[in-house]
């Protein structure tokens, strides 16, 4: 097993730990409406495994999405000549229509 499916597995466990985390609270505020109670917070224990999810959820995107390009806008043009640069496609027109 390599190192992309190890990220890939904890990606998918955040996102299921995730969701459960989100159903728990749906249910402890059902709970609450029914017995007419307030609602003033959710369970710790629901708050810090939402917390470890998404923390779970950003590594694994992280690792799985690649490297990062740089930001620099030049960093992408370094490389090209000139000529490519004169050569913009959006200014092309054609004459489809015969004169």
């Amino acid at each position: 097993m390599g190192s992309s499916a190890l990220y890939k597995i904890i990606l998918t466990f955040g996102f299921l730990s995730l969701f459960h985390a989100a159903y728990s609270a749906a249910q402890h505020r059902s709970y609450l409406r029914l017995n007419e109670l307030d609602f003033t917070k959710l369970p710790t224990d629901i708050f810090i495994q939402a917390l470890i999810s998404l923390l779970g959820i950003m590594f694994g995107v992280i690792h799985v999405a690649g490297n990062f390009k740089e930001i620099k806008a030049s960093a992408d043009l370094e490389n090209k000549s000139w000529e490519t640069f004169r050569n913009i496609q959006s200014f092309y027109t054609f004459c489809h229509r015969e004169h």
